[in-house]
């Protein structure tokens, strides 16, 4: 008759895998199957659902047009740098 044992257990160090049953004789021959379940898929987020994650803080900018305005002030300060 065959007897079908069934152990959760965890990976050691090196990869390993332990387990021992007192249904498990001594010098007996077994057969071991390992099955990996699938890990689980990390949902992708939107970056406005990410964002909600983020905590409070203060903005940096409070309107569209102070973007706009700083964008401008950087793009217009590449055009001031010295050439070599």
């Amino acid at each position: 008759m065959q007897t079908e044992l069934r152990i959760e257990t965890t990976v050691l160090p090196g990869n390993r895998v332990e387990f021992s049953s007192p249904q498990l004789r001594e010098g007996a021959r077994v057969e071991v199957t390992v099955v990996v379940p699938p890990q689980p898929v990390a949902a992708r987020m939107s970056m406005i659902d990410f964002l909600k994650t983020l905590p409070p803080r203060p903005l940096v900018f409070n309107t569209p047009a102070e973007v706009d305005e700083y964008l401008q002030e950087e793009r217009n300060a590449w055009d001031r740098i010295p050439k070599p």
